[in-house]
């Protein structure tokens, strides 16, 4: 297959230009070149940093291009890969909940393709290769890369099944706290505003008018101040100051939402959206006045009925140690410490959305 570089590709580099003019991934355009499949105006591809000139011709071997052409369009399995690291919460025969760490992508997708928990628990559990679609087999929620927290996964096709159709009738309970920089008007309430992908940036969601239904149940469970002098007292009742006041430091708010429907991005998308963006999330939200570099979101409590008995199951995940640190440091670990207390002895409620 040949290809003449237009003027618009003049000066770029090799695996650039070829992967613009065969709508291949760079991964597999590279490829492309370690095998040889590469020639550039009659002679051998040279590095893949070297750059084209307007109408040089460059020719892709036929069947390595098909090969490769074949490859982008059939999904492929997620890879078994031993060394992932994940804590194992609940397992049995039909399902297994995880706590994810942050920075640990829940699923192979661009960029990830064999580093990802679902290569993790593939590897150590072979039958959710069999659970659901070849490319994302067993998952039927995930958490941004940056949330840290619970996180169910399938290992039979029927448990799948089951959870999805849980997660569509909203009786799956997923309960989060977050850390927010600012403090709601109202100490509870539901943010429900339609999310949809932005038109302006296509890997962000913002809230739009055509968008799919996003509800999200928030409470807010203490404030304080981030940074702040002597005599700024954590631990303080909501009120409606946003940010910083003569206190002194960044005002911040414990949340504990509980998502109603499960849209991408959603609970940073929403909180963004009324004034209150997520510490630590370098998309929608704000810098971590507590010195972190992720999301200060935590996926805690995640209650569900068993795919195959009908039994509760109802899993904790205290916050890892950044997020429990700044929480200490605002006086508010007991708040914490309520929401995780078992399903039986939980109270009445009270600090729920």
């Amino acid at each position: 297959m040949r290809f003449e570089v237009p003027a618009a590709l003049d000066g770029q580099r090799l695996d650039r230009a070829l992967a613009i003019l065969t709508g291949l991934s760079r991964a597999a355009v590279r490829r492309l070149l370690d095998a040889d499949a590469v020639t550039v105006g009659g002679e051998q591809a040279g590095a893949v940093s070297t750059r084209v000139r307007t109408g040089a011709e460059v020719e892709v071997d036929a069947t390595a291009l098909a090969d490769a052409e074949q490859r982008l369009r059939a999904p492929s399995a997620p890879v078994a890969v031993g060394g992932i690291e994940f804590a194992v919460v609940h397992e049995d025969e039909h399902v297994v909940v995880v706590a994810k760490p942050a920075g640990l992508v829940t699923h192979p997708g661009a960029g990830h393709t064999d580093d990802t928990l679902l290569n993790g628990l593939v590897h150590r559990y072979p039958d959710i290769a069999s659970a659901g679609p070849v490319e994302r087999p067993g998952i039927v929620h995930r958490l941004d890369r940056g949330t840290s927290g619970l996180l169910v996964c399938a290992r039979t096709p029927a448990a799948r099944e089951h959870l999805i159709a849980q997660l569509a009738a909203r009786t799956v309970v997923r309960d989060y706290v977050t850390l927010v920089r600012g403090t709601p008007d109202a100490a509870r309430g539901t943010i429900d505003a339609p999310i949809g992908r932005s038109r302006r940036n296509r890997t962000k969601m913002e809230v739009v008018a055509d968008g799919r239904e996003a509800r999200t149940d928030y409470a807010v469970l203490g404030s304080g101040r981030a940074g702040a002098g002597p005599g700024a007292g954590p631990g303080e009742a909501a009120d409606p100051d946003r940010a910083a006041d003569q206190g002194g430091g960044t005002r911040v708010s414990l949340l504990h939402c509980r998502l109603q429907t499960g849209r991408t991005h959603q609970i940073r998308v929403h909180l963004a959206e009324i004034g209150l963006p997520v510490l630590g999330d370098a998309v929608y939200g704000c810098p971590d006045p507590f010195g972190g570099d992720r999301s200060l979101l935590h996926a805690l409590v995640l209650r569900f009925e068993h795919p195959a008995t009908g039994a509760p199951v109802h899993c904790v995940d205290p916050p890892p140690a950044d997020f429990a640190a700044a929480v200490e440091a605002l006086g508010l670990s007991a708040e914490v410490s309520r929401l995780t207390a078992p399903a039986e002895s939980a109270g009445d409620g009270s600090t729920s959305p």
